[in-house]
Parts: C-alpha cells; sequence; structure tokens
C-alpha cells in the first residue's frame, strides 16, 4: 500500500517516523514552505521519502504530484490548508484525517480549545475519511481521554491527544491493510461548529463566573492567550488557578502580587495567574511583570 503523508509540526514529524519504523512504504511527503514544515521535512530527508513543499494544496503542481505518486492512501497529519476535493478522491483507498474531538462535536480548528473553554470533563480524537465538508467525513475510529481540571489546551494536546493521536493512525493503517476499517456516517444532529479560537474570543469579562473566566484561559493556554487589558494594553494570562474564595474587591482588581502568582479578583471568586505577557513581550512571572509595567496591588485590569 503506498502512503503519501501530509502534515506538519512535531505532529507531522512522528506520525512520520513511526510509519517508517513500521515498515509501511510512503511514497510522498507534502508539507508548508514555512517552519511549520521543518520538522515533517527533516524526517523525510532521514528516511529518504521524497518531499513537496507547496504554498498551497490547491496548487496544479500538487495533483500533478499525486498522479505520478499514485498513492493508495493519503493521511493528513495537523493540516491546517484546504485539501481539494480533487485530490481526496485520488488516491485508491481514500484519504484518513487526524482530528482532536470526539465528532460530530467540535468541528472547526480549535477543537481542543473549545473543549476546555466550554467546561467539559470528556473530549478525544477522530481518525475520519476526509471529504469536501469541514471534519464531516465518516468515522473510521475514535479514543476518548479525560479533560483534567488543570489541563490547558497545550498540556491536554501534548501529553494527551498527540501522542494517543500517532497510535491512533497506526491503529487505522492496520484496520485498512487488513481491510476492516469502518466508515461510520456521523450524526449531523448532534455536530457543533465552533469559530477559531482568536482574540475575537479571547477577551476576558471579568464579570463571568469564575469558572467561566478559569476555563477561558486554561483553553487559550498557549494560544492564543487570554487577554485583558493594562493601561490600554494587551496582557495575556497563562498557568491560571481558581481560587473560590469571595474577597468583597472589584472585578478584575489585583489582590497580591508574589512570586507564585498574580491573584485577581471575579464575581464569585479569585484567580491567579502563574505568567503574564504583553503584546509584544515574553511570558514573565508577576514579580517582574509587576517591575516591567509598574502594576500593584489595588490596580484594575479592564479599565
Amino acid at each position: 500500500m503506498k502512503i503519501v503523508l501530509v502534515g506538519q509540526g512535531p505532529f507531522g514529524e512522528k506520525v512520520l517516523r513511526s510509519l517508517v519504523e513500521n515498515g509501511e512504504k510512503v511514497v510522498g511527503v507534502f508539507c508548508p514552505p514555512d517552519r511549520r514544515g521543518e520538522p515533517l521535512r527533516e524526517a523525510a530527508e532521514q528516511a529518504g521519502v521524497l518531499f513537496f513543499r507547496p504554498s498551497r494544496m490547491k496548487n496544479p503542481e500538487v495533483y500533478e504530484a499525486y498522479l505520478k505518486l499514485e498513492p493508495d492512501l493519503v493521511i493528513l497529519a495537523f493540516v491546517t490548508d484546504i485539501i481539494p476535493e480533487r485530490l481526496l478522491d485520488l488516491p485508491s483507498i481514500g484519504t484518513i484525517c487526524y482530528h482532536p474531538s470526539l465528532l460530530p462535536r467540535h468541528r472547526g480548528a480549535s477543537a481542543i480549545n473549545w473543549a476546555i473553554i466550554m467546561g467539559e470533563t470528556r473530549t478525544g480524537l477522530t481518525i475520519l475519511w476526509a471529504d469536501k465538508g469541514i471534519d464531516t467525513g465518516p468515522i473510521l475510529l475514535q479514543k476518548e481521554v479525560e479533560i483534567g481540571p488543570h489541563d490547558t489546551a497545550g498540556t491536554l494536546y501534548f501529553n494527551t491527544l498527540f501522542p494517543l493521536g500517532v497510535h491512533a493512525i497506526m491503529e487505522a493503517v492496520e484496520l485498512i491493510e487488513k481491510g476492516r476499517a469502518p466508515r461510520i456516517p456521523q450524526d449531523d444532529s448532534k455536530a457543533t461548529y465552533e469559530p477559531p479560537c482568536d482574540d475575537r474570543v479571547a477577551r476576558i469579562d471579568f464579570g463571568r463566573p469564575a469558572r467561566d473566566v478559569y476555563n477561558l484561559i486554561r483553553g487559550c493556554d498557549p494560544q492564543p492567550g487570554a487577554y485583558t487589558t493594562f493601561k490600554g494594553k494587551k496582557t495575556r494570562f497563562y498557568e491560571a488557578m481558581l481560587i473560590p474564595e469571595s474577597t468583597g474587591r472589584a472585578l478584575g482588581e489585583i489582590i497580591s502580587i508574589e512570586e507564585s502568582g498574580l491573584r485577581v479578583a471575579l464575581k464569585d471568586g479569585v484567580i491567579q495567574i502563574g505568567r503574564l505577557r504583553t503584546e509584544k513581550g515574553e511570558k514573565v512571572g508577576p514579580i517582574e511583570f509587576a517591575k516591567l509595567t509598574d502594576l500593584r496591588a489595588g490596580d484594575r485590569f479592564g479599565e
């Protein structure tokens, strides 16, 4: 079975290395021309696999390369580009795709973020047969996992959904080779689709319940970083802890600034922030942030 891999980042790299270690016949790799594609390019070079770095997968040369490679199966391993329908239909077996949610829930580009933002305690991953819709294709297999109370989007992905996703792709390939890979239609009546998790949704409203604020910060950590303002400039919060205590302080007021965390008053609790970042700065601890911005206890975020 001739396999083409399309991907990027450490995930795409790990999938390629796993395929090669398993003795699979990878005939070509496609990855972006920028730094996102570097890990996969390096892995392809080391494995002696032909690689391509198109600016867009819709470019005509990509289709021509597919025709020459004659793939039986295409694997999409962390792909942010749009794959044209004619590419999806070209491999003789089909195209499978990794998606970090239990489809049909959380279709879209920010599935991990939204599961945490919405306060869910379970999520998972899906290997699906890609079609022309956005995460709408038939399901090949799924794996369910727990979202820990202190998980962020970063920890949930790197500690759980990344390694489990690599194993799930290998399992899917094995099922396909054995002729046992199902194509289970999704129940569209249960589908949800959320927009990309960017600054349009990442602004902190200190008037919201403390749990909602906490979940937003976790869901936006490390990207894009839930934010508020201080002295008119964006300030992003990371490494949050929720403290269920009432203070009687104004919403967004800084209660204390310590090395262990900066504490901020909420509607029905306190949020402790371990790291902060200004719009153009690096993530720093509370003490250093206070020195950089002249922030003091009693000041307020969001004014």
